[in-house]
């Protein structure tokens, strides 16, 4: 399996020379990631909301190495929230952050993370949105968790992520399938070992049915990461069963990945928002898009031989 040896490249200083260095690089990137900065992703955040899709918005960055870091990339968020305020988009716009981003893993790194993150969210609950929190590797999750709930007990929209291919995952969905919880299920895109997580395809998409079934019969709003057929599908059979309508749920898939299906989902009166990152910092992000699906590097590759 490729899957392992590209996140695995996306910790590597050199591979990360040779990426970055290569001409198709960016042509392939914009795919995923389409812009650097706020005023890039404008167009982009007004042409999906007008097709009746909603976003989260990434800031893309993980590798913080010192508090000023964390400290810019809270500004950075909050510039966008500033930029959605004047677009009057609140509503339909949230952010997605990972605590990493925010400093978790420095000296003292769960308070400052928190600290930093604490305005984000207060700022973005001012303009009408919320921020969820991305699951990391399985090492920082206490830590999220902890945040999550802190930060709950004055933003109780506060959403998190949970990674299906954990073992701990069912019975934190169990846990957090309360009344107003936000929760996104994903399938997971760290490289994790067999000591905590499924590593066949066959028992993460089994254990993503078994959650999702927790969530859906829960008392919170599910919010379901995937894009595949056969998932989506369970998950509007899971909603149907449970008595949810529409807007008692919704899908999630990232930007650049299956966008007709969006459009399906939208136009069929689904909830459906769009993973849209953004900025300079892009490598680990890309990565992970080409280690989650092998039609995500057969497309980087073939991009890579035609422009060779």
């Amino acid at each position: 399996m490729l899957g392992p040896v590209i996140l695995a490249a996306s910790r590597s200083d050199r591979m990360r020379r040779l990426i970055s260095a290569a001409p198709v690089t960016k042509q392939v990137v914009d795919r995923f990631i389409p812009g650097e900065t706020v005023g890039d992703i404008v167009p982009i955040i007004e042409q999906l909301t007008g097709r009746g899709l909603e976003l989260t918005m990434d800031v893309v960055g993980e590798d913080i190495a010192t508090p000023e870091q964390a400290a810019a990339a809270r500004d950075a968020y909050l510039a966008l929230i500033d930029r959605l305020r004047e677009l009057g988009l609140g509503e339909r716009v949230e952010m997605s952050v990972k605590l990493s981003m925010f400093g978790q893993a420095l000296e003292g790194g769960h308070e400052l993370a928190l600290a930093n993150v604490r305005p984000v969210v207060e700022a973005a609950a001012a303009i009408g949105t919320t921020v969820t929190l991305d699951a990391e590797d399985h090492t920082t999750l206490d830590s999220m968790f902890a945040i999550h709930e802190e930060l709950r007990k004055d933003f109780p929209q506060t959403g998190c992520v949970i990674q299906a291919y954990l073992f701990r995952t069912e019975a934190d969905a169990r846990r957090l399938a309360d009344a107003g919880s936000r929760v996104r299920l994903v399938k997971g895109a760290y490289k994790e070992p067999a000591e905590v997580a499924y590593q066949q395809k066959s028992e993460i998409d089994k254990a993503y049915v078994r959650i999702l079934r927790t969530l859906m019969d829960g008392e919170g709003y599910p919010m379901v990461g995937s894009h595949d057929p056969r998932l989506i599908s369970i998950a509007q059979e899971l909603a149907r069963r449970a008595g949810r309508k529409p807007d008692e749920y919704e899908f999630q898939m990232l930007y650049g990945i299956r966008s007709d299906e969006h459009l399906r989902l939208a136009a069929e009166g689904h909830r459906m928002r769009v993973y849209t990152a953004y900025g300079t910092d892009w490598y680990g992000y890309f990565m992970r898009r080409l280690a989650e699906k092998p039609a995500n590097l057969r497309f980087f590759l073939r991009s890579m031989v035609s422009k060779g």
